[in-house]
C-alpha cells in the first residue's frame, strides 16, 4: 500500500513521541500490504474497524486512534486523522466529509 502521506505520521510523532515507534511500526507494515478488505487488514492489525468510510486503527494500546481512507482497488491508504482516544471520543472527526 502507498501511504498518503508519512509526513503527516512523522509531525505528530513530534508532538506525542510517545507514539512514534508505535506509528513508524504501523507504517512498515501496511506499506508492504496488499490488502483487498478490512476482513486482510483485521487479519494483520485485529481491532481495525471501519467507521463510516473509514478505517480507525488502534495506535499503542488504544491510547491513539489513526483514522485513515484506504482505496484498496489503488492500494492507497489516505491518513486522515491521528487522535488522542479522548480527541476520538469527542467524535468531531465524523464531521469529515468523507465519514
Amino acid at each position: 500500500m502507498h501511504i498518503i502521506s508519512f509526513r503527516i505520521l512523522r509531525k505528530y510523532a513530534e508532538t506525542y513521541a510517545d507514539c512514534q515507534e508505535a506509528l513508524n511500526n504501523w507504517y512498515k507494515v501496511a506499506t508492504k500490504a496488499k490488502w483487498s478488505n478490512l476482513v486482510e487488514v483485521q487479519q494483520v492489525f485485529p481491532k481495525a474497524e471501519a467507521v463510516g468510510n473509514f478505517t480507525v486503527f488502534n495506535i499503542k494500546g488504544n491510547k491513539y486512534r489513526l483514522i485513515v481512507s484506504i482505496d484498496y482497488q489503488r492500494q492507497l491508504i489516505y491518513i486522515k486523522y491521528i487522535l488522542t482516544h479522548a480527541e476520538y471520543d469527542q467524535e468531531n472527526w465524523k464531521n469529515d466529509p468523507y465519514f
